[in-house]
């Protein structure tokens, strides 16, 4: 199939399917003789893996990493396993994060709307604040 084709299947623009096979992302293309890239089904296949593996927090460094083998074309069992296994960690580390995070503000909204029946907003935000320090 050609770019034009492949993009709207895939839902990317020609150029950051160009960019994904200048980094190497996308091995799947042969050149017809007046130089239009043609790609294979594999490509789509390829492009989809790299849209839910970008959604999942991996870069493209990693994805390179973790796609089959240029010359084999097979995957490196062990490295894609680890590979998800490390990002699974990292997200759930990012989960904690937000999670205290979150816990946090919510606290500060406590803090803010328990303010004293007629206490100014001047002096609310004062209480609140020092509320932070301790």
């Amino acid at each position: 199939m050609k770019i034009g084709e492949l993009a709207q299947l895939s839902g990317l623009s020609a150029s950051r399917i160009r960019f994904y096979e200048a980094q190497g992302l996308i091995r799947q293309v042969e050149r017809a003789s007046n130089g239009y890239r043609r790609y294979s089904e594999q490509a789509l296949q390829t492009l989809q893996i790299i849209q839910c593996a970008q959604q999942a927090g991996f870069s493209l460094e990693e994805l390179k990493q973790l796609l089959p083998d240029t010359l084999t074309g097979a995957f490196k069992h062990d490295e894609l396993l680890a590979g998800l296994n490390r990002k699974i960690g990292q997200i759930e580390e990012m989960q904690r994060h937000l999670a205290h995070s979150k816990a946090q503000l919510l606290g500060w909204i406590d803090t803010i709307q328990a303010r004293p029946e007629g206490m100014a907003c001047e002096e609310n935000a004062e209480r609140v604040m020092a509320s932070f320090k301790h």
